[in-house]
């Protein structure tokens, strides 16, 4: 089953995604689990023929290189992880060889914190073996996100995008991220709908030092009439749109 996620970024451009599936993310696991152990195999290499040579000169420096190997192996699982992520965009190499890619759930490129958190938390998805219940919540979620996922608030996704759609109000593109926070829109009457659609389609056509003017006359009344709560730092006119494409939707109008 493929699911396709739509997503309106701040610069009113819907980028629609590819969620990628549980099949490429298992393999793109098994992979990544592959890699891991051949690094940590040299790495054990490495240190056994040095510690070797240590054990002349000092059986504490072999004993301290036993134990930082150790350490190595027990870390490396989620230092692969995290920096691939973290420094590669997103991709590990069992990521880049199955065309898949991990992203803020706002589509934007994932965030060393983020790629921490997500993989940190690996271990929550793993139990019971074999890896449960992070398989269950991407089952059960609507953008295949596991434990980490939620948390992180990443995604993944398939490389292989559609092109953006430019528009100044996507009205029929996907859901917009703020509908959550529009409430219900029984008080809205059809008449309203079509001028606020208007304004939204035009808001950028009109000269900049007006448009804040248009927001204060049109847009903040009715919100306040709809009981619509903006966060702050958040542009009016998103919200604006999302009860555009809310009430569209809800109206079959879309």
């Amino acid at each position: 089953m493929q699911l396709d996620i739509a997503l309106l970024t701040p610069e009113k451009t819907v980028v629609t995604y590819r969620l990628a599936g549980v099949g490429p993310r298992i393999m793109a696991a098994i992979v990544d689990l592959i890699a891991i152990i051949a690094i940590c195999s040299l790495a054990t290499l490495m240190v056994l023929n040095l510690a070797k040579f240590l054990v002349w000169l000092s059986t504490f420096l072999a004993t301290f290189g036993v134990a930082a190997l150790l350490v190595f192996v027990s870390f490396a699982p989620f230092l692969y992880l995290i920096l691939c992520e973290a420094y590669l965009n997103g991709q590990t190499l069992g990521k880049k060889l199955l065309g898949i890619r991990v992203r803020m759930a706002d589509g934007t490129p994932i965030t060393p914190a983020a790629a921490a958190t997500r993989n940190l938390l690996i271990i929550a998805d793993m139990f019971p073996p074999p890896a449960l219940t992070g398989i269950i919540a991407m089952f059960i979620n609507p953008k295949m996100q596991r434990i980490g996922d939620l948390v992180a608030n990443t995604i993944v996704v398939n490389e292989k995008t559609s092109a953006p759609v430019n528009t100044i109000t996507p009205h029929s593109a996907g859901v917009h991220p703020l509908e959550p926070e529009i409430p219900d829109l029984r008080r809205l009457r059809p008449d309203q709908y079509y001028l606020l659609r208007r304004f939204c389609d035009r808001f950028y056509d009109v000269e900049e030092s007006k448009r804040m003017e248009l927001i204060e006359g049109v847009w903040m009344p009715l919100a306040e009439r709809l009981r619509v709560k903006m966060r702050p730092g958040i542009d009016p006119l998103l919200y604006a749109e999302a009860t555009v494409m809310k009430f569209g939707r809800e109206r079959g109008l879309l």
